[in-house]
């Protein structure tokens, strides 16, 4: 049996702030994978904008190259359409019954997951696990499991803003990521 941390997101694009929760996830929960999970559409904010699945897909995979306990799942992409995290991890059960799954989300999250939809089986499919930030107002909860983190001001929306200003953003993402922007000019015609 393993134990694999989901880890959900629009990734667009994915970045180091989340590849430090993921590698702290591997650490702290004992994890023997972290799959990370583009979503299709977000159920809870509409976005104008949104990178094809396919580049979010190839980007995350780019951004995993270094780490084999990393992997991209796409199965929010293929099933297209609003992803609900309760859809999601009956499908993983379904395929992956001996498993045991953790579901990564940020501490900001811990107030809303009563609003998720089908939270009270959710919560019997897995476990959350809440990375605090320092200075967080998340409240405790008996069934979320918080790993202290350090303060990370890294976001997309930040590195879609510095692309858009022709600013760089090594340091932000991968070399591997930030190729793959370049490349496909998927921020606008101002990333150098």
């Amino acid at each position: 049996m393993k134990r694999i941390g989901l880890f959900g997101g629009t990734f667009d694009p994915p970045h180091l702030g989340h590849l430090l929760i993921a590698q702290e996830a591997l650490t702290a929960v004992k994890l023997d994978e972290v799959w990370f999970v583009p979503v299709s559409t977000p159920p809870h904010k509409e976005r104008a904008g949104l990178t094809s699945g396919k580049d979010r897909y190839d980007m995350v995979k780019a951004a995993l190259l270094q780490e084999e306990r990393f992997q991209v799942c796409d199965i929010e992409l293929i099933r297209k359409g609003k992803s609900y995290t309760i859809d999601t991890v009956r499908e993983l059960k379904q395929t992956y019954p001996d498993d045991e799954f953790f579901f990564l989300i940020g501490g900001d999250m811990v107030d809303m997951l009563p609003e998720w939809r089908g939270i009270d089986e959710l919560k019997q499919l897995v476990t959350f696990v809440a990375f605090n930030r320092p200075g967080a107002s998340a409240k405790s909860q008996p069934d979320v499991h918080f790993v202290p983190f350090v303060e990370v001001n890294i976001s997309s929306s930040l590195i879609r803003e510095r692309l858009a200003k022709g600013k760089p953003i090594r340091y932000f993402v991968t070399p591997e990521v930030e190729q793959l922007i370049e490349e496909r000019n998927l921020y606008g015609d101002n990333n150098e």
